[in-house]
């Protein structure tokens, strides 16, 4: 071989080896991603049992109507349509039948709020009378309370008292109406910016921050720049807009008879709860809350960018925790509060659920959405307040029973995978300086020496019979924490590390602990008995 030619091969080779090396000790892990190839499949085999709870749950509450629906992906795996539209005349619901959504408004609300924060128009830390001159002469609870800004508004945490009943009969007051009630002034039951109450009032002031941000009516605002976009042709803030013979009309039950309720135009209080949708519309806004999982490159949405989206999706304001039993005997959980628009809560089964209600004389209607599992649940009702809770608790355990209801599977970054091999090396071969200074960063051994720690792995594998070896996958918990089990020759180890924020990543954390009988690798249960 000429000597250039040597060059050339020595040095294709060492670039070869460099990219790999580099690769292997790359930080950048790939998004979650469902494993289940047949998942999409496992989930539409359930909807026979979903159909079954909603029969139920219609029947039991004497619903007039009720359509539901659950997404996957963005898409609507399954609709149906059940009951009457109209009772006197007794036209059927379909899936094109448009409801009232009531509070579930407050996110496209905040959704517009966010859109004008990206564009650089306003910031959610602005006091609120920024935008709403009437709110400057606000006489507050106390000298040392806070001026209202944009975000404890959006989190149900200007102080406001709580006024469901009150704000659900407000949807027709008038713009003039809506600056006389601010410039007359407002109570406050709490200090602002220090707990939860829900405030139809503060999402109508909300709206008007659309208003005198973009110049536009709240109304016009929302149809161009979020529901044309997303192609949602069947949503409106005005009742009379929607087709005769696609309109629910709502009912209240009074002594065994259905009682229309009549419809209350769109006002000034309409962004705390005055839109109309249909049950394919709205699985599209779920869809959109629903793309922005999980983080990852690629083209946006036009209507709000992917980490904005999450941000709406965020626990911003704390609400509380229940625990309970269940009539089987098993606790319940329940903790969570307020995003931007939305409820964030957790359980025993979820650690992170999205949703909102929405509730006004004649309807009710529910969204609920998992993030890290892809799938929603949408229920429309034409009954004062349908209690959608318990049906749409149950339509998800159904998704659960089958199979298909998991999370996507968080992926190590390279170097976690790396330095997982050189871990179990350790562990299995026996310690060696060498290899343990390769992998060590530089708190390892000023948290405990080199030597304890030698002593330590030695005494756990000798413990275990020694004889040790890698079973199963590594558990990631995130692109850089991670633990795996080893099996040795009478028992078994959990061996877990923490890459630091370095580059390159090396290990700042690591524990080798015995496995009791029974004992999985992974999270452990949000509920224990």
């Amino acid at each position: 071989m000429p000597p250039y030619a040597l060059l050339v091969a020595t040095a294709l080779c060492l670039g070869a080896a460099a990219t790999a090396t580099a690769g292997a000790q790359s930080s950048v892990a790939p998004p979650p991603a469902f494993d289940d190839p047949d998942r999409l499949g496992t989930l539409a085999r359930t909807i026979p049992a979903v159909d079954s709870v909603m029969r139920t749950f219609m029947e039991r509450t004497r619903a007039p109507g009720i359509a539901y629906g659950i997404v996957v992906d963005g898409r609507l795996l399954h609709v149906a349509a059940h009951g009457l539209r109209e009772v006197p005349s007794g036209a059927r619901v379909d899936t094109s039948t448009v409801f009232r959504i009531a509070s579930m408004t407050k996110s496209f609300t905040a959704l517009a709020i966010l859109q004008l924060r990206d564009a650089g128009r306003l910031q959610l830390d602005d006091p609120a009378e920024k935008y709403v001159p009437e709110l400057r002469q606000l006489r507050y609870a106390t000298s040392d309370a806070p001026r209202i800004t944009i975000r404890h508004l959006l989190t149900h945490a200007a102080g406001f008292p709580e006024d469901n009943p009150w704000g659900d009969q407000q949807l027709d007051a008038t713009e003039a109406g809506l600056s006389r009630l601010m410039r007359a002034g407002i109570p406050f039951a709490n200090v602002s910016g220090v707990a939860y109450e829900y405030s139809n009032f503060g999402f109508a002031i909300l709206g008007r921050i659309v208003v005198n941000v973009s110049g536009v009516p709240y109304a016009r605002y929302i149809k161009d720049r979020v529901l044309r976009p997303l192609g949602m042709t069947s949503t409106t803030m005005e009742a009379r807009e929607v087709p005769a013979a696609r309109l629910a009309h709502g009912y209240r039950l009074q002594d065994g008879q259905w009682l229309e309720e009549p419809p209350l135009p769109d006002g000034s209080f309409g962004a705390m709860g005055g839109m109309l949708t249909s049950s394919a519309d709205l699985s599209r806004w779920v869809g959109l809350m629903l793309s922005a999982w999980p983080a990852r490159d690629g083209a946006e949405s036009p209507v709000l960018k992917r980490s904005s989206l999450r941000e709406m999706q965020q626990l911003w304001r704390y609400a509380g925790a229940t625990a309970s039993r269940t009539a089987g005997g098993a606790l319940s959980l329940n903790a969570g509060g307020y995003a931007y628009g939305l409820r964030v809560s957790q359980n025993c089964e979820f650690a992170h659920i999205v949703a909102h209600s929405g509730g006004l004389p004649g309807f009710g209607s529910q969204m609920r959405w998992l993030p890290e599992y892809g799938v929603g649940i949408i229920a429309l009702g034409n009954l004062t307040y349908t209690g959608w809770n318990t049906p749409v608790d149950e339509a998800f355990a159904a998704l659960k029973r089958s199979g298909g209801l998991v999370p996507r599977t968080v992926r190590p970054a390279p170097v976690l995978s790396a330095m997982r091999e050189q871990v179990t090396r350790l562990v299995t071969t026996g310690w060696r300086a060498p290899l343990a200074d390769s992998i060590a960063a530089m708190n390892l051994y000023r948290d405990e020496s080199q030597s304890r720690r030698a002593a330590d792995l030695a005494r756990q594998v000798s413990a275990a019979g020694g004889n040790c070896r890698p079973d199963g996958e590594m558990w990631v918990e995130n692109a850089l924490r991670g633990e795996w089990k080893l099996a040795c020759a009478s028992g078994n180890l959990r061996v877990r590390i923490t890459l630091a924020p370095t580059t390159p990543a090396r290990v700042q954390y690591l524990a080798v602990t015995p496995l009791r009988p029974g004992e999985q690798i992974g999270p452990a249960p949000t509920c224990r008995p």
